[in-house]
């Protein structure tokens, strides 16, 4: 199997960090696509994956899976111990729900702040500096609904680790190209934040 990424992007990141926690990395070669330079707008690349967003596993079929998630959930279900999407129903839909408020109020805003902020991508498109402030503003309200959530709690959700603390740690490790960091008063989001640093998938 292959899986198509760029190494400092928060996507292919939280794959990585699925696949070293569930002790699968080393079946996986790893391909990197250089956004910057467009190799994943290129015709080969464009084929595996129309959106031309990177990660994207190939199977030895040549069958190709892209989006983040869509990618963890191949594998939790060939692979299911450890399980990182639920065991149950009710952990299932409620890792779910972390998941979706996760990307649609974390990590969206995340990417737009970078892409309307730092010029990254101004070549192929015309950012709107506004815009990515105003999502700057949603990154520090959900850090801190993250860590008034966390209160108490050794987890995001449930009683051990889940995609939802793995894909909320990718997210805000990479919010430091934002320059955003977690708040000094943020006791319970920097104590999961550094139990989570200190975990050898946070190194992949």
């Amino acid at each position: 199997m292959k899986l198509y990424e760029t190494r400092t992007a928060p996507n292919p990141r939280r794959v990585r960090m699925f696949l070293a926690e569930k002790g699968l990395l080393d079946q996986v070669e790893l391909v990197e696509i250089d956004l910057q330079k467009g190799d994943n707008l290129t015709p080969e690349f464009t084929a595996m994956n129309p959106m031309k967003k990177v990660p994207v596993l190939q199977l030895d079929d040549g069958t190709c899976i892209a989006e983040t998630m869509a990618i963890c959930r191949y594998f939790e279900e060939v692979f299911p111990q450890p399980p990182l999407l639920g065991r149950t129903p009710l952990e299932k839909a409620g890792i779910e729900q972390w998941l979706r408020w996760i990307d649609y109020y974390f990590m969206m805003p995340t990417g737009m702040c970078f892409q309307h902020t730092s010029g990254y991508f101004a070549d192929r498109m015309t950012p709107v500096p506004a815009w990515g402030e105003e999502c700057r503003t949603d990154i520090q309200k959900f850090l801190g609904f993250l860590d008034r959530h966390l209160e108490g709690r050794e987890f995001i959700y449930g009683d051990q680790l889940t995609a939802a603390d793995l894909n909320a740690f990718a997210t805000v490790e990479f919010n430091k190209v934002n320059k955003i960091r977690v708040a000094p008063e943020q006791v319970h989001l920097q104590a999961w934040y550094e139990r989570m640093k200190a975990r050898p998938s946070a190194a992949v």
